[in-house]
């Protein structure tokens, strides 16, 4: 079980920080979120950063373990 971390606007989409998902990839994971927390995570889900184990991740084919950690990340306004 991946532990997925929100942070944001993604964690006001879910209502939750965080959660655990059995998912063998960063591309069954996305597809997990979406049917699990509908559209309002999707288009959020679109413009986020993933950050797999603290380093940025774009490839969606990454495999994830029960060790995992996915920070879900947003893009952030900054002043």
């Amino acid at each position: 079980m991946a532990t997925v971390r929100y942070f944001a606007a993604a964690r006001a989409a879910t209502g939750v920080p965080t959660e655990t998902i059995t998912v063998a990839s960063l591309k069954e994971l996305v597809d997990v979120l979406t049917l699990r927390h509908g559209e309002r995570l999707t288009r959020v889900l679109g413009a986020c950063s993933f950050l797999v184990d603290g380093l940025a991740c774009r490839e969606p084919t990454t495999p994830l373990t029960e060790a995992s950690t996915v920070d879900v990340l947003p893009p952030f306004a900054g002043g």
